[in-house]
């Protein structure tokens, strides 16, 4: 597995110091963190105000009380330098339960993690949350991180026509009224493949296709003869699999057993030699 992260933000990218890799199974209806991101102050070089940190805690359950009547919602709390800028969006498939799962999760993340920083990103299968001290609402941003394991290579009949296929999907995303769609991919005796792309809702559809079609562009000759990937940024993300992992069908990542390595932010370091993580400005 190759944890990739393109990064087109300031952010502090904690997963270098404090990344612990787990050998855990990849079910289609697991929700697991790909990681998260905090400002610098993380390193508890600066502290940030008591008005600032209500401002934090009154924005994360304003958005925990929110998401659920449409799977996203954005709020703005606090006035002049302690005012916070946040945001929630659920993944368009995944059920009411599971996306209030999610999002206490992701809340968990920004308590326990980035406790004293002003911006924060974290990543999960079901959601995905950001809040900063700077408006970003409606701004594109292109920090991605890519997953996949680099040895899972797929069949060449599949190949030829999976990146065309998700270069359809991420064209046509933009159009749908959620920002939002998944597709599925024939390949003959090499069965289906299932692709699936999200933009943050906050978006112009015009930068929802730049944003994914920035992703593949990105990874493209790193994912383009793999059986399965994903992608998630700051502004959107994108899934490629054998089977079909969304509507939460818990499926194994593949019928034969496999196991996909995932990167999981901790407090400690652990390097195994299958897996790089590579950082490009």
């Amino acid at each position: 597995m190759k944890n990739t992260f393109h990064k087109g933000t300031n952010f502090l990218i904690l997963a270098l110091s404090t990344l612990v890799l787990s050998f855990i199974p990849c079910y289609a209806d697991t929700n697991v963190s790909p990681g998260y991101m905090c400002s610098p102050e993380a390193d508890n070089s600066t502290t940030v105000s008591d008005s600032f940190k209500t401002n934090l805690n009154n924005l994360l359950d304003s958005l925990a009380a929110n998401v659920l009547q449409s799977g996203f919602y954005k709020a703005a709390v606090g006035k002049n330098s302690n005012k916070i800028y946040g945001l929630i969006q659920c993944r368009g498939d995944v059920s009411p339960t599971n996306c209030a799962n999610c999002t206490n999760e992701s809340i968990k993340v920004a308590l326990h993690n980035c406790t004293n920083s002003k911006s924060a990103a974290i990543w999960f299968s079901w959601c995905f949350m950001r809040y900063s001290s700077e408006k970003f609402f409606g701004t594109w941003e292109g920090g991605s991180v890519g997953i996949y394991n680099q040895t899972d290579f797929d069949d060449s009949t599949a190949v030829l026509k999976g990146i065309g296929f998700m270069t359809t999907l991420a064209s046509v995303t933009p159009n749908q009224l959620l920002l939002f769609q998944t597709s599925v991919l024939d390949v003959g005796q090499s069965g289906q493949r299932f692709g699936m792309a999200q933009c943050g809702r906050d978006l112009r559809r015009s930068d929802c296709g730049k944003c994914l079609d920035g992703q593949l562009v990105s990874f493209g000759a790193s994912i383009e003869n793999l059986r399965g990937w994903e992608i998630y940024g700051l502004g959107c993300s994108m899934w490629y699999r054998d089977f079909q992992f969304y509507s939460n069908i818990s499926t194994p990542y593949s019928a034969g057993g496999r196991r996909l390595w995932h990167g999981v932010v901790g407090v400690s370091m652990t390097i195994l030699s299958t897996l790089t993580v590579q950082t490009v400005l």
